[in-house]
């Protein structure tokens, strides 16, 4: 495993990537340059970083620089990751800029590491941007975000990718700065992201299509902690930005061509908010909002599609949902699922059809990009912390009930899409037990 003492961190000014710089200063022991149009922005990223991870180990190892010392950094560090904003052009400026320092510095740096955090564009364009001689270290590394909390780190490799310097890196990322490493094709949005913004863009979709019956606070009550995961998948979105989601799903719409493809259309409702600037939490309004008054109470708002202005979010209280936290709260999940597959309202039917479709797509994509059905597990639990498809499968009565489930739940065209005996055949018991993302809370 080769040694990494220095590491240049590109867009350190980001969120992500003043996240990612402290997992390489901390983890990593390593000194970290912290490249930003302005080295103001680069101090005030060092003092962000530090009181995120309260590691005052980190502080002597984080040196905030900016462009015109970029060179002098990439000479000296072993790997240089690129942490820029999620757009063609900036990331091809950037790169043409790495690649410039390198034909300049007229030497082969056969163990230099050029990695990309972009959580889906193709870095095989991005390692045609250099010269061939320098092609072979170039990989996608993309860590999850907040980084400190979900530990999945996705290698993703090219064709032009020298397979000893990526089992290296590999291991470095497992040992080292201690992730949860998945090897992905270098495919639209990877695999963690496939799945899990599949699953976000068809709940915007749904929300846009009940906006009657509250729209996006009801999908997040139908979908809540309550069916495996940490938040309700359009809270998620609010926190990830409603930017990125949008070129995330705009990615895989133009791209891929699976039988999710339909879902991946980004409701016009979102592409309104995003033209407005109203991208989430990091702008304080996006799907939802908070209001504090001046005597510091808060109000919670949500975005209603039907007026598109904001409302107080709405207590649902469906009795389903009800029974199945109940259910949770002693141990009876069993008897949590049997509620949700014998309930027919209308919400219980589109909280069971989701999370069937979710185990089906990650199945199927997991085979599209992935090199192992338990891909998909480990990206979901560490990527996103949702329960694992696999683990879900099982939390359903296992192999023959799911199968039954799908039949009769599914909608035609789905179904007619998918190898049925193909997918039974690839279907193998979980890592994970399924008991450990279910929250009894809504």
């Amino acid at each position: 495993m080769q040694k990494i003492d220095k590491v240049t961190v590109i867009g350190a000014n980001g969120t992500m990537g003043q996240n990612i710089a402290a997992i390489f200063a901390s983890f990593g022991n390593a000194e970290v340059y912290l490249v930003s149009r302005t080295k103001q922005k680069s101090i005030l990223s060092k003092n962000k970083a530090y009181h995120s991870v309260r590691a005052e180990s980190i502080v002597n190892k984080m040196i905030p620089v900016d462009f015109d010392e970029l060179e002098e950094c990439v000479n000296k560090s072993e790997l240089i990751f690129e942490a820029c904003k999620e757009d063609w052009d900036v990331k091809i400026d950037i790169h043409t800029k790495i690649s410039d320092v390198l034909r300049k510095a007229d030497k082969n740096d056969a163990r230099k590491y050029i990695c990309s955090g972009t959580s889906g564009l193709s870095i095989t364009k991005l390692a045609e941007l250099y010269p061939e001689k320098k092609r072979s270290n170039i990989v996608g590394m993309h860590f999850f975000n907040p980084p400190y909390n979900m530990t999945l780190c996705e290698l993703v490799p090219t064709e032009y990718t020298d397979r000893s310097s990526f089992e290296s890196l590999k291991e470095y990322a497992t040992t080292i700065l201690r992730r949860t490493v998945v090897e992905v094709k270098d495919s639209p949005a990877f695999l963690g992201n496939r799945i899990g913004f599949q699953f976000i863009n068809e709940a915007l979709q749904y929300a846009e299509k009940y906006k009657f019956n509250g729209g996006i606070d009801y999908i997040d009550a139908i979908l809540g902690p309550f069916t495996g995961r940490a938040m309700s998948p359009l809270v998620t979105a609010n926190f990830v930005g409603l930017d990125v989601h949008k070129a995330i799903v705009d990615n895989l719409y133009e791209n891929t061509s699976d039988c999710a493809h339909d879902t991946f259309v980004l409701p016009e409702f979102v592409n309104g908010l995003v033209k407005s600037g109203k991208l989430g939490r990091k702008t304080k309004e996006g799907l939802y909002r908070t209001i504090i008054h001046d005597s510091g109470f808060k109000i919670r708002q949500v975005y209603d599609i039907e007026h598109g202005e904001y409302r107080e979010t709405i207590k649902y209280i469906f009795p389903f949902v009800e029974e199945m936290i109940g259910d949770l709260k002693v141990g009876n999940y069993g008897k949590a699922f049997d509620v949700l597959t014998k309930n027919r309202s209308i919400e219980a039917e589109i909280c069971c059809e989701f999370l069937l479709k979710y185990i089906v797509y990650s199945l199927v994509a997991t085979e599209l990009v992935g090199y192992d059905i338990h891909a998909a597990d480990d990206v979901m639990a560490t990527g996103f912390n949702w329960c694992p498809p696999l683990a879900l499968l099982e939390a359903f009565g296992g192999v023959e009930s799911f199968l039954g489930l799908c039949r009769e739940r599914l909608r035609k065209n789905m179904i007619d899409q998918i190898d049925w005996n193909h997918l039974s055949r690839r279907i193998e018991k979980s890592n994970y037990d399924y008991r450990r993302f279910l929250r009894a809370k809504k």
